[in-house]
């Protein structure tokens, strides 16, 4: 299974729009998908058409009251499950506060499921795991970056994005260095990327040529890349949402639904070697 945590703690940059769109393209693929909803707003989950609390159980559950992922998930589609959000989750911090080993309760969680592991009696084993983090650097972020393999960054492509960049680059450090070693910054998708404009391209060459000249400064993110595919702005992404829709079902024939798409793609086609069959379980 391959796991991506979807994170920037900046809000409105298009993070849960990412997390649910990449989830259900690959989950349109073929592939089977988990995605995780971390965010107590419950964006994500709400975005996939799952009301929050209509379910017993949630990701707060799971983090704090021990049940499993099976046990929590539901489907919301061919191939794509959901491990809901729900407002308790805000609470998580002061809950677990005195709790040994708080920041990898969803990696415990994750190990412990046959999905995720390659072992589920039903077939239905996860080839990925997206997690959509909150737009904060907080424990969920932390238990996520814990769990995973990778982190993919969406970021819009104005200069006050940028700043967040590297605050998120030392926390991906310290979590790979004390924490999960095989942590590893994915890349960066664009989002919100308008191609006419002078500042979008600025930025986004910014960026490429940070990372160009990064490689061996830190190997949890140094030589990361810049995704080929950037996410146009498209009012249809912004729509979706409130219909309980991915992109791909509200407007397939839209730039959103092209663009993510692509992006999945991309994202895919480097886990050949995974799919080949190297399980990688953080």
């Amino acid at each position: 299974m391959r796991s991506i945590a979807v994170a920037n703690q900046k809000g409105g940059v298009g993070k849960t729009t990412t997390s649910v769109n990449l989830a259900v393209a690959l989950a349109r693929a073929g592939r089977k998908v988990c995605l995780v909803d971390l965010d107590p707003q419950a964006h994500a989950t709400l975005h996939v058409g799952v009301p929050p609390g209509s379910h017993p159980l949630s990701a707060y559950d799971v983090l704090v009251s021990g049940e499993s992922l099976a046990a929590a998930t539901v489907s919301a589609g061919q191939n794509l499950r959901v491990l809901p959000s729900h407002i308790d989750l805000s609470a998580v911090e002061v809950t677990l506060t005195a709790k040994a080993g708080r920041e990898t309760i969803l990696r415990q969680r994750i190990q412990a499921d046959a999905a995720c592991t390659g072992q589920a009696t039903d077939g239905f084993n996860y080839d990925y795991m997206v997690i959509d983090c909150p737009p904060s650097l907080g424990l969920l972020s932390l238990n996520a970056m814990a769990a995973v393999d990778e982190v993919l960054l969406p970021l819009q492509p104005h200069f006050l994005a940028l700043h967040g960049l590297s605050k998120l680059l030392e926390t991906i450090e310290m979590v790979s260095e004390r924490v999960n070693p095989r942590l590893k910054l994915l890349g960066v998708a664009l989002c919100m990327h308008e191609a006419g404009t002078r500042l979008a391209g600025e930025v986004g060459r910014d960026v490429q040529d940070f990372f160009a000249s990064s490689a061996g400064r830190h190997p949890a993110w140094g030589g990361a890349k810049v995704f080929e595919s950037k996410i146009r702005r498209n009012i249809r992404l912004a729509e979706a949402p409130s219909f309980g829709q991915s992109i791909f079902d509200y407007a397939p024939e839209s730039h959103g639904a092209l663009d993510y798409a692509a992006l999945a793609a991309e994202v895919d086609q480097a886990a050949a070697v995974e799919r080949d069959g190297v399980l990688r379980v953080a």
